[in-house]
């Protein structure tokens, strides 16, 4: 039972309760990714077009909020301002109840992101202030197959919404995601108190990751490679149904299995990514899974049976998700431990930025590329991301060597194991 609990579950104390936060949000957020589009278009009354346009905005507005609210919980408390913007988020997703026309849709839109992008900026100092630095990775490994298996429990509670298709099952959907990052607020308030950072140095921009031209080419490369993001969710589905001969139901069985991969073996794949050399490697050897996966779906088009291309199209999910959690492992290492002492908040919230810019740019390229181009396509993709996976580390050796950032040489973001203990009393209340 001990073996079983420590393989599922992250170590007691700070990092079990994150984990408890992210479960209690994801559940409502996976309902909420399931019936949002519906709801916006059944109930609020808006065309997809409206739909597509403002969610593309609100998270623009959000990868850019993601970065000075991110410097605010440095200055502040990671902690306080965690728990600020849980209660922020969870008010912009109540909100959405109410909406019935377009304005009310973007204010409503907008919130959700910035407050997102700045809760994942806040979160990361938070867990930075908590978790010693060779911890890091493991546990942010615990939280993403906690992400995964809430998001698959979510799923399936939205699925039942979407059975009964009624404007009351939309909105206990709705309220459950509300619920849901209250309860976050109300774990991560009980988490210790970490101190704010030490306040600027005579001459240092407010925002000093803005200036640093070797973490942001960091930055642009971690975001090509999560051009994975759309691969599944957009871009493979659409490739299934109109390029192979493989069943339509294959698409969810993919994302099943993709989802469950990743609960049951990210932990194991993270755990010997333990510094910048390791995090190099698994980003080496992700390039080279992803750019064979790419390769394997480029074949699944090629004439044959469809139980054929089926077999070629879980070869290929399988090749992927391993690549995604190696990558994954990588870059958590590399973001962390390239940022500088006490600015944390506002690097994480820079290095968050893939994220959105991949959901906002990577659908239009990647359905441009794969189905306009087909197979030539695929085999570009694959050697564009393995291309960006070897290109990380002479990248992530200029920021390491980079003066004057107060960059630790072991990967520790610049703190001594010591320095991370949580001083009672220190920052503000939350």
């Amino acid at each position: 039972m001990d073996r079983v609990t420590t393989r599922f579950l992250p170590p007691p104390g700070a990092p079990r309760r994150l984990a408890a936060a992210q479960l209690s949000n994801s559940v409502g957020d996976g309902a909420y990714y399931v019936c949002s589009a519906l709801y916006f278009s059944r109930v609020a009354g808006l065309s997809p077009a409206q739909i597509g346009l403002g969610l593309t905005l609100a998270w623009a507005v959000g990868s850019v909020a993601g970065v000075p609210l991110g410097a605010l919980a440095d200055r502040r408390g990671p902690r306080g301002a965690s728990v600020l913007l849980a209660l922020a988020t969870a008010a912009s997703v109540a909100s959405l109840l109410f909406v019935r026309s377009y304005g009310a849709f973007l204010c409503a839109v907008v919130l959700y992101a910035v407050s997102q992008c700045g809760l994942a900026a806040a979160r990361q100092s938070l867990l930075a202030g908590l978790v010693a630095p060779g911890e890091r990775t493991g546990v942010l490994a615990h939280l993403q197959a906690t992400l995964n298996a809430g998001l698959a429990l979510g799923a399936a509670l939205g699925g039942l919404a979407l059975g009964a298709g009624t404007e009351r099952a939309y909105l206990v959907v709705l309220a459950l995601d509300a619920v849901g990052f209250l309860v976050c607020a109300a774990l991560l308030r009980g988490l210790p108190v970490v101190a704010p950072a030490p306040g600027r140095t005579a001459g240092e921009p407010r925002l000093a990751v803005l200036r640093d031209r070797p973490y942001a080419l960091v930055t642009l490369l971690n975001a090509v490679l999560l051009l994975r993001m759309p691969l599944l969710s957009l871009a493979l589905p659409l490739w299934v149904v109109q390029r192979t001969a493989a069943p339509g139901w294959l698409v969810s069985a993919l994302f099943v299995l993709n989802t469950l991969a990743v609960t049951l073996f990210q932990v194991r794949l993270a755990r010997p990514v333990r510094d910048l050399e390791s995090a190099g490697r698994a980003l080496r050897v992700s390039g080279l899974v992803t750019a064979l996966s790419c390769a394997v779906f480029a074949a699944a088009a090629l004439p044959g049976s469809g139980w054929a291309a089926a077999a070629l199209l879980l070869v290929g999910a399988l090749l992927l998700s391993d690549g995604e959690m190696r990558q994954s492992a990588g870059s958590w290492q590399i973001g962390f431990a390239l940022a500088p002492a006490g600015r944390t908040g506002q690097y994480q919230g820079f290095f968050g930025t893939g994220v959105p810019l991949a959901r906002t740019l990577g659908p239009a390229l990647l359905t441009a590329l794969l189905l306009l181009w087909g197979v030539p396509g695929w085999l570009l993709l694959g050697g564009l991301l393995l291309a960006a996976s070897y290109a990380m580390g002479p990248a992530v050796r200029r920021a390491r060597s980079t003066a004057g950032t107060g960059r630790a040489p072991d990967g520790g973001s610049g703190l001594a194991a010591g320095d991370l203990a949580p001083r009672a009393g220190a920052g503000p209340a939350a």
